[in-house]
């Protein structure tokens, strides 16, 4: 147990490294909470520093969800839901990161890393249908959340249709992942209802979106 609560707290520590913050204070001397959406995310970076920096707080982001798994999974492997949970941890680091006053982003693309890696076949299918949803709508906000809330459901058929059992454990944190999800985008919904949320490519300063 003693590992499982090491192997959380590292992911915890992981999850707040804040890769969107970092470059904008490297690249240009800027704190990126106040500008553009003002959210610490891959989608933010895209709009105030541009693709190349993007791409990487994108791919950076999704490695903290990883090898946040990977840290439960080697420190505890005795213990079935201290991957899940060390997962769960990245993500809220990322959300409420401990070196940047617990203001981060919104964690979509941590959630994806830990997802991915925890049950990787259900948040492919769920992700495809979130991509084609950003591709087709250009709403990176109703992307994630077709991506969270998908990724549990594809669990639950797989388990009914007998293809593969993931455990409680991925189950119960992909829910729990959902849950958060929606919350953080509480905003966005709003928006999207009224037809008001930002697209892909938008210049627009609104309050924006996911991939953080």
């Amino acid at each position: 147990m003693i590992l499982s609560g090491i192997a959380i707290a590292a992911a915890y520590l992981l999850g707040s490294i804040s890769f969107s913050v970092l470059f904008a204070k490297l690249f240009k001397g800027i704190d990126i909470r106040n500008h553009g959406s003002g959210n610490a995310g891959a989608t933010n970076t895209l709009r105030v520093l541009g693709k190349g920096p993007a791409i990487l707080v994108l791919a950076l982001d999704i490695c903290k969800g990883i090898l946040a798994v990977w840290l439960g999974r080697w420190l505890a492997p005795d213990y079935e839901w201290t991957p899940a949970l060390a997962g769960l941890a990245a993500v809220a680091g990322h959300n409420w990161p401990l070196y940047f006053h617990f203001k981060g982003g919104k964690g979509i693309a941590t959630t994806i890393g830990m997802l991915a890696t925890l049950c990787f076949f259900p948040a492919l299918w769920a992700g495809v249908i979130g991509i084609l949803s950003i591709v087709f709508t250009r709403y990176v906000s109703l992307g994630s959340l077709l991506f969270v809330t998908l990724t549990p459901v594809f669990l639950i058929i797989y388990k009914a249709a007998n293809w593969h059992d993931f455990g409680a454990s991925v189950l119960t944190v992909s829910l729990l992942i959902w849950a958060l999800a929606v919350w953080r985008h509480r905003s966005n919904l709003i928006k999207l209802k009224n037809g008001t949320e930002n697209k892909l490519g938008s210049k627009s300063g609104g309050k924006e979106r996911s991939l953080g």
